[in-house]
């Protein structure tokens, strides 16, 4: 029996991502007074946003643009080494852009596209959140204290993209990046409409699936981490209250089991509330679960029955073909 390959374990976790909103003062107040996340700096057409148990300065940057959409993921390398071992594997692959200064809150980077377009940032040196006195925890342990502000996000969670060769992209993230493919969806035709995969013990750090257009290097939505499934009902309530548009949930996924909550905010990006106990894959040698075209046709994993537009809108919009 042939030996398996090392397991390249060069990528900590997921650091942040940037989405485009062409709404940015409205999109900025629903992302700090509605759905709660701290701001934590501003730089040019950005904001610096966080959830109060991030420990590095922010997860989410907010760019004002002329349309919605994806501009990068960031991941946090393990190592100074690993950073150069990653950005060495990369160059002349062809996915390679190359390095930068970095950005506010952490230093040099290197940027990649994956085989559908999507902008991947990797680094290393990072700043740690310093919360000015008004937001100091009680608890040495935590990031910050609990703001008791709109739904009270503790940390980001994984994002989803969408993308026209899922099967591309899970060999560029297996091959460049070290990620593991732990949950998939095959199509009949045996062609992969989804993959889920990560880079920590968590059971996904990302997803992506189909693009319905064929579009290559959308963007269908970010999630955030509350405590429990009560915190993600009550967010419900609040966003009802807040008029903020629902779009399906509560429930429960079929595949990796998440609790959700799905909205949209005003540029139109998606975001998700799920519940913080995500599931761990601790067996080194986990193998892939595989879900069918007919096992996903079935809906979520109460029954119901998935909504037409979770197929269907993703940022930037485009003509559905």
């Amino acid at each position: 029996m042939a030996d398996a390959p090392e397991p390249i374990m060069d990528i900590a976790h997921l650091g942040h991502i940037e989405i485009f909103t062409p709404k940015f003062e409205e999109s900025a107040r629903f992302f700090t007074e509605i759905y709660g996340l701290t701001k934590s700096g501003e730089k040019g057409d950005s904001i610096y946003l966080r959830g109060y148990d991030d420990y590095e300065r922010y997860s989410l940057k907010l760019t004002a643009a002329k349309t919605s959409g994806l501009g990068h993921a960031a991941y946090r390398c393990r190592s100074p080494q690993a950073l150069e071992r990653r950005a060495a594997a990369l160059k002349g692959s062809g996915f390679d852009v190359g390095w930068t200064d970095g950005d506010l809150g952490h230093g040099k980077t290197f940027v990649c596209k994956d085989p559908d377009g999507h902008v991947i940032e990797l680094y290393y040196e990072t700043e740690w959140y310093q919360p000015p006195t008004e937001e100091k925890p009680a608890l040495k342990n935590q990031a910050q204290r609990y703001p008791g502000h709109g739904i009270n996000p503790r940390r980001i969670d994984h994002w989803n993209g969408l993308a026209a060769d899922i099967s591309a992209c899970r060999k560029f993230f297996e091959d460049y990046l070290g990620f593991r493919l732990t949950e998939r969806i095959v199509l009949n035709d045996g062609s992969e409409a989804g993959i889920w995969m990560t880079a920590t013990n968590k059971s996904y750090d990302f997803a992506y699936t189909r693009d319905h257009t064929g579009t290559p290097g959308r963007f269908h939505h970010v999630t955030y981490a509350l405590n429990s499934r009560e915190e993600i009902l009550l967010a419900a309530d609040w966003f009802l209250e807040n008029g903020v548009y629902i779009e399906t949930g509560p429930h429960k996924h079929a595949v990796q089991q998440t609790f959700f909550l799905y909205v949209w905010e005003p540029g139109g990006n998606r975001v998700e509330l799920a519940n913080a106990g995500a599931r761990l894959v601790l067996a080194p040698d986990w193998k892939p679960i595989t879900w069918t075209e007919d096992e996903r046709k079935k809906g979520q994993a109460w029954g119901l029955k998935t909504i037409e537009s979770f197929h269907t809108h993703g940022t930037p919009p485009v003509a559905h073909k």
